[in-house]
């Protein structure tokens, strides 16, 4: 892959809180003002392939909110994501991004049919990559986390679910498929960083091989559930018998107030709850809350207690709390997924990108979730790209 080649990066959720930060982190790779402390793809051995550089990353996107992304930006300098000496280094040039963002979807207030609304999303980002110049675009959906969505017999192939969107008023698809649809439609490679049902529908899958297009996600890895993917080996490979693993979740800003709809929470609970009987080998009581904490702004805490039996039946426990920016842990696995996904792409590499399951709760093309065996196999696989 040519690292001098315009790549472009087009995010759903475009003005929320990883978006954002995300886009300020790029803008202040490029005017050299912060480290790339982060973000994988800039260390060894990973910083000596051919992937897209950050000068050559444009960035659009969709969102159903019009905050210009300056104001954003302030916001989250105020809740102490971004550093005030970032924010100034950067602000004048949230206005070359600005340009490139568009209106998005949302069910309630489109009026035509959902194939209507696929067409004009998918012209919005071949539209971006002609103006740009662009050798590809990847699709990243970093919006916030849906409702579980109801499974359909029109899912289960594309001519199907084809025929429903054209139907006016139905809603087949939710935001974030509709969002995976508009992006193969394009001829665009799609990552889905949140828990909502994206790509992981057969009929999308149909699409997805039909267009060659390779596809990664779900649910980006960044705080408990990173913590538990490396713990959880440990009692695995001592043959220490987990007896129980119980965490809590407090958490403000947005996503706070999107997961206290237990609809919302659902998906995520669904996530981050999966990968752990795998990495234990057996099923383990793991009663999981999330709780929203309005007074916590952007930040997260994870209360974890680990109940476990060694040697002759004798209890112990581990108690760990993580607290941290989900916004800061997250932006720069957006910025690594894009480029990783564009050397994908570029390698002609089609299907779920398995090796990118370091970054998610709930990899797709992979069963594994041990954190060290995921990042061996992400440094094999980038190697042969």
């Amino acid at each position: 892959m040519d690292a001098a080649t315009p790549t472009g990066l087009w995010l759903i959720g475009a003005r929320g809180s990883v978006a954002t930060t995300a886009i300020t982190g790029l803008l202040a790779l490029r005017a050299g003002v912060v480290p790339a402390t982060g973000c994988v793809s800039a260390q060894p051995p990973f910083d000596e392939l051919r992937l897209p550089v950050w000068d050559d990353l444009v960035v659009g996107g969709h969102d159903i909110v019009s905050t210009p992304l300056a104001e954003r930006a302030a916001q989250l300098s105020e809740s102490g994501v971004v550093p005030p000496r970032v924010l100034d280094a950067v602000r004048g040039r949230f206005e070359t991004v600005e340009p490139d963002l568009r209106e998005g979807y949302h069910p309630a207030t489109n009026s035509g049919s959902q194939t209507d609304a696929a067409r004009r999303m998918a012209e919005d980002i071949t539209g971006f990559a002609e103006r740009h110049g662009l050798a590809r675009v990847v699709v990243l959906n970093v919006s916030s986390t849906e409702p579980v969505f109801p499974g359909l017999p029109e899912h289960g192939s594309l001519e199907a679910l084809e025929a429903a969107m054209a139907v006016p008023g139905r809603t087949v698809l939710p935001p974030s498929s509709l969002a995976a649809y508009a992006a193969l439609r394009a001829g665009c490679p799609y990552v889905d960083f949140t828990p909502s049902t994206g790509i992981r529908l057969p009929a999308l899958e149909q699409l997805a091989a039909r267009q060659s297009l390779p596809y990664a996600g779900s649910d980006g890895k960044t705080g408990e559930t990173l913590v538990r993917s490396a713990l959880a080996p440990l009692f695995a490979s001592r043959a220490l018998r987990v007896r129980s693993w119980a965490g809590t979740n407090l958490l403000g800003g947005g996503d706070g107030l999107t997961l206290a709809d237990s609809e919302h929470a659902g998906s995520k609970l669904a996530s981050k709850g999966r990968g752990l009987a795998t990495l234990l080998g057996e099923d383990v009581v793991a009663p999981l809350h999330i709780d929203n904490v309005p007074d916590l702004g952007e930040q997260k805490m994870a209360w974890d207690n680990v109940s476990f039996e060694g040697f002759l039946g004798a209890r112990m426990s581990l108690q760990f709390t993580w607290t941290g920016y989900d916004s800061a842990l997250a932006a720069p696995l957006v910025l690594d997924l894009a480029r990783f996904t564009a050397a994908a792409h570029a390698a002609g590499q089609t299907g779920p990108l398995g090796a990118l399951g370091f970054y998610f709760k709930d990899p797709m093309g992979t069963e594994e979730h041990r954190l060290a065996e995921q990042a061996a196999e992400l440094a094999d696989w980038a190697a042969k790209l």
